[in-house]
């Protein structure tokens, strides 16, 4: 069931995910790991992904998209508890993630025009496109004073289907970037949407900024 944002993976969902790995996370807090480190691990691990998947090994490649995902949840809750959250740091994790993405699109996309399957090639291009516009839909509108982070398919979920699409099945993959393909530009119209709602109703989204905590 999704939530009040519309996304499927809930924030309660995401609560119990990080209780879950907090002893991990409080480890590498008492070892005073750098949540840039873990930013840059998670990256490094991303881009073995896609060499796994440009060879053809898509479950060991699913594996390590899912492992390059948990660093991106370890890199923000260990600022948090360590207090050393930065705008830099804020800045460095977005800019790292996109870098990510692209390398682990490319590996996919590699890896089925090696097998001759270009329609599935063209897929994940409209499933990157879309993967990048909901992220620039939401950095675009925070610049400009709005809020935008709406919608189904956002990159948790992406990680998730595409991890574990590859560790069930070659199928299950292909499906899931039919889904990215799909819900994330859907994601990108719905941030679009939010966004000329509030420029509709200025004065609702004034009061909804001066009542947050």
């Amino acid at each position: 069931m999704a939530d009040a944002e519309g996304r499927i993976i809930t924030a309660k969902l995401q609560k119990i995910f990080l209780k879950i790995l907090s002893p991990l996370i409080d480890l590498l807090t008492e070892w005073k790991v750098s949540p840039n480190a873990i930013t840059l691990a998670g990256l490094f691990i991303t881009v073995l992904s896609a060499v796994a998947f440009t060879f053809g090994h898509i479950r060991l490649g699913g594996f390590l998209v899912l492992l390059g995902g948990l660093c991106d949840t370890f890199d923000g809750s260990i600022a948090r508890s360590t207090g050393k959250t930065t705008r830099y740091g804020a800045f460095f994790d977005s800019v790292v993630d996109r870098y990510s993405e692209l390398v682990m699109f490319f590996g996919i996309t590699v890896h089925f025009i090696r097998i001759n399957d270009y329609q599935t090639a063209i897929v994940i291009f409209f499933a990157l496109c879309g993967s990048i516009m909901v992220s620039y839909c939401r950095a675009r509108a925070e610049s400009l004073g709005f809020d935008a982070k709406a919608g189904i398919m956002q990159r948790a979920e992406r990680i998730v289907l595409l991890g574990f699409g590859a560790l069930i099945h070659p199928t299950a993959l292909m499906v899931a970037i039919w889904l990215i393909a799909i819900l994330s530009n859907l994601t990108a119209l719905q941030r679009i949407r939010q966004v000329y709602r509030q420029t509709a109703n200025p004065t609702e989204h004034q009061e909804n900024i001066e009542t947050k905590p």
